[in-house]
């Protein structure tokens, strides 16, 4: 028997002193860390996120993990533990503001804060409405018709809307009534599309080629990585690098960036099945990992570390309008965030 000095006796009062991520969506895994606060009780309330049990999937000395609920109002939600009382801590959940999309990349926010979503549909199918438009008082319209399998979002310098087809291997753009013109094809597997600030249009062929567009139309092939099991997602940055993700059949796959001469260099591999991208109003880019039970929405500094900043399952991209809010989506809801958590 150990003698009393060294044997380990839980604090006379456990709390809560961190939460990870800060920021959630039901089905999100969020971990609660504390001194003595990991010994849930066989009550089945042990763990409750915004008054609703959460249901705990890991749990140690010093650490829970739970899953957020479901039926959960948008903002801060309260965390409070069976182990803690009189302990309060908080976690911000995001808004479903569509549903009934079919999300396959990165939506797209307009200038006046429009929201733009794909129903891109399985390989072939020819949906009712392509591309849908989230006014900023919530109401959801369709915008455009006939486009089979549209896939990506981009914005021209022009102020004009792209929109690329996996299926035709085509480019379109897109004016505000919602009429489209093919301006590029032969793409092959077109999905990612990104623009420089001079209007060059780049696109992800998801066989492994990424092509550059010229302003009068003319296609070259730019840069090769390896082709991709589900899609090329492309995001150009305020430096004018273009970065670039593709999932293979790897364990580990990385953040990719090609420098203006098409020179290609990997900025991290630390993520499992990284898929839409977007950089913030300040610069700073995020990627959505969907590999599952780590999917989330994670930030990604210059160094190639990265932080989990929301956690959501089955995450496929991220959009951030001029104000800083976030929307996120998986392949059939968007989530809207009104600024996501800082850096700790």
């Amino acid at each position: 028997m150990y003698p009393a000095s060294v044997m380990s006796a839980p604090p006379s009062h456990p709390r809560i002193t961190a939460v990870s991520p800060l920021a959630a969506v039901a089905g999100g895994v969020v971990t609660i860390r504390g001194p003595g606060i990991g010994v849930v009780a066989e009550s089945s309330a042990g763990v409750r996120i915004g008054g609703l049990v959460a249901r705990v999937v890991y749990a140690d000395r010093n650490s829970i993990a739970c899953l957020v609920p479901n039926g959960l109002e948008g903002g801060a939600a309260a965390i409070r533990l069976e182990t803690a009382p009189g302990e309060t801590a908080f976690v911000e959940i995001g808004v479903p503001v569509a549903t009934g999309v079919h999300q396959v990349d990165s939506p797209a926010f307009g200038d006046d804060g429009t929201l733009y979503l794909t129903y891109s549909g399985a390989r072939g199918d020819q949906s009712p409405v392509s591309i849908f438009r989230l006014g900023q008082d919530g109401f959801c319209e369709p915008f455009v018709v006939g486009i089979m399998n549209p896939t990506s979002l981009a914005w021209a310098p022009s102020g004009r809307l792209f929109v690329s087809s996996r299926f035709d291997g085509a480019v379109f753009a897109i004016d505000g009534e919602g009429q489209m013109e093919q301006v590029a094809k032969d793409l092959g597997v077109s999905c990612g599309l990104a623009f420089s600030p001079e209007g060059t249009l780049y696109v992800g062929d998801r066989s492994g080629t990424i092509f550059k567009v010229s302003l009068s139309g003319e296609v070259s092939s730019f840069a090769t990585l390896p082709p991709s099991v589900a899609a090329f997602h492309l995001a150009m940055a305020p430096t004018g690098s273009l970065f670039v993700t593709a999932p293979t059949l790897s364990t580990r796959d990385g953040v990719h960036r090609v420098d203006p001469d098409g020179r290609v260099t990997t900025v991290t591999r630390r993520f499992g099945r990284p898929q839409g991208l977007a950089f913030d109003m300040h610069g700073t880019l995020h990627v959505a990992e969907a590999l599952a039970g780590a999917s989330g929405l994670h930030r990604v500094r210059e160094d190639g570390a990265t932080e989990l900043v929301v956690t959501a399952p089955g995450l496929v991209g991220v959009a951030f309008d001029r104000s800083g809010a976030a929307v996120l989506v998986s392949d059939d809801t968007a989530y809207r965030f009104g600024k996501l958590p800082s850096s700790g």
